[in-house]
C-alpha cells in the first residue's frame, strides 16, 4: 500500500482522523501579487499543458512555476521537493513517492521538516487527491514528531493546476476548505500558500 491507495474514508478510519469541512477557511486571508514574470509564464504555459491535458504538463508549466513564484518571493526561506519518495511508516502504508513536499528547513539535499504537502489530482477529479493528501500530511507530521521538529500544523493542496482546494491538519483533526480556488486568481493562490508556509516557519 502507499499514499496512492488512501480513499479519503480509508485514511480518516486508518488513523482515526476527525474531518471538518469548512467553507472560506482562507476568506480573510491577503492575496500575494504575482509578478510580471509569472504572469507572462501563465499566460504562455496554461494553454499549452491545457492543450496536452496531461498530469505531467500541468504539474511542469502551471504547478511548479506557481511554487517558485512563492519561493522566491518569501526569499527562498523553505525548500522544495518534487517527486521524491518519502517514506515513513510502510506497514500503515505511508510511503511511496510525493507530487510537492515544501519544507521549513532551508536544506535541500533531503526533506528534514514537511510543513505542506502537494497532491496532483488524477483525472482532474480534486476530490480523487483528498485521500492521498491527508495520508502525506499525516505522514509529515509523524515525521516531524520523530525528528523533534515543533510544527503545529501541517498543510495540504490538491490541484488540477487550474483548480486548488486546501487543508489543514492540527493533531488528529482534518479541516478541509470546501472552497475552491481558480487559476484565474492566482493571486489568491499565492497568497494561501505563503501564508500557510509563513505560518509554519514563525512557530
Amino acid at each position: 500500500m502507499s499514499y496512492r491507495e488512501f480513499s479519503l474514508a480509508k485514511v480518516k478510519k486508518a488513523f482515526n482522523l476527525s474531518i471538518d469541512e469548512k467553507v472560506d477557511i482562507y476568506a480573510n486571508i491577503p492575496e500575494l501579487e504575482c509578478s510580471q514574470l509569472l504572469t507572462e509564464t501563465l499566460s504562455y504555459n496554461v494553454p499549452l499543458a491545457l492543450a496536452i491535458s496531461t498530469e505531467k504538463a500541468r504539474s511542469e508549466m502551471i504547478v511548479t512555476p506557481i511554487l517558485i513564484e512563492v519561493r522566491r518571493q518569501l526569499q527562498s526561506k523553505f525548500s522544495l521537493f518534487s517527486g521524491v519518495e518519502f517514506t515513513v511508516d510502510s506497514q500503515k502504508g505511508l510511503n511511496g513517492f510525493c507530487d510537492f513536499i515544501i519544507s521549513g528547513s532551508s536544506e535541500q539535499f533531503f526533506v528534514s521538516a514537511p510543513v505542506m504537502m502537494l497532491v496532483e489530482a488524477k483525472n482532474d477529479d480534486i476530490k480523487s487527491g483528498l485521500g492521498q493528501c491527508v495520508a502525506e500530511m499525516y505522514a509529515a507530521q509523524l515525521f516531524n514528531e520523530q525528528e523533534g521538529n515543533q510544527i503545529e500544523t501541517v498543510y495540504g493542496a490538491v490541484t488540477t493546476g487550474s483548480i486548488w482546494q486546501f487543508l489543514q491538519l492540527s493533531g488528529n483533526s482534518i479541516s478541509i476548505d470546501r472552497s475552491e480556488y481558480y487559476l484565474s486568481n492566482v493571486n489568491r493562490i499565492l497568497g494561501i500558500l505563503a501564508n500557510s508556509i509563513n505560518t509554519s516557519l514563525s512557530k
